[in-house]
C-alpha cells in the first residue's frame, strides 16, 4: 500500500460554524485547532495544510473555570527595556472579547510556518449574527 499525500488542488476547505455560548475557554480552543489543522479529515498530514475555516460567534460570551476571571492576565512585549505589557482577564474581555479565544487558539497551534496560513481561516465575530451565511453547505453540521 502506497502513502498518498495531499495536493494542492485535491484539498477543500469547508467551512464550519462554532456557537462560543456558555462553551469553556480551553477545550472550545482545541477543537477550534483541530478544524484548523484539518485533524478530522481522513488526508490530513502535518506537512500540509487541508485545515477547513471557522467561524465562532458569540465570542464574548466565552467562559473559564475556577478563579481565572479574576487572575488571568496577558502580557506581550514591545522588545525595549522595561516595556512589559499587562492586561487582565476582565479588562480585555470587556475591550476585545474576540481576541481572548484569538490567542489561545494561536498559542495552542504547531509553532510553524503553517501556524499564519491556519489562523486566517478562524473568523470571530462578536454577536450573533453570522456574516459568512453563503459559505456553509446545507449538508454541513453546524456545532
Amino acid at each position: 500500500m502506497k502513502t498518498i499525500h495531499p495536493k494542492t488542488n485535491n484539498i477543500t476547505h469547508n467551512w464550519h460554524l462554532i456557537d462560543a455560548d456558555s462553551r469553556v475557554l480551553g477545550r472550545l480552543a482545541s477543537e477550534i485547532v483541530r478544524l484548523l489543522m484539518g485533524k478530522n479529515k481522513v488526508q490530513y498530514s502535518p506537512h500540509a495544510d487541508v485545515g477547513d475555516f471557522v467561524v465562532v460567534i458569540n465570542s464574548e460570551k466565552i467562559k473559564v473555570t475556577g478563579r481565572k476571571e479574576s487572575q488571568k492576565k496577558y502580557y506581550r512585549h514591545s522588545g525595549y527595556p522595561g516595556a512589559l505589557k499587562t492586561i487582565s482577564y476582565s479588562k480585555m474581555k470587556s475591550e476585545h472579547p474576540a481576541r481572548i479565544i484569538e490567542l489561545a487558539v494561536r498559542g495552542m497551534m504547531p509553532k510553524n510556518r503553517l501556524r499564519k496560513v491556519r489562523m486566517k481561516r478562524l473568523r470571530l465575530v462578536v454577536g450573533d449574527k453570522n456574516p459568512y451565511v453563503g459559505k456553509f453547505n446545507e449538508n454541513e453540521k453546524e456545532n
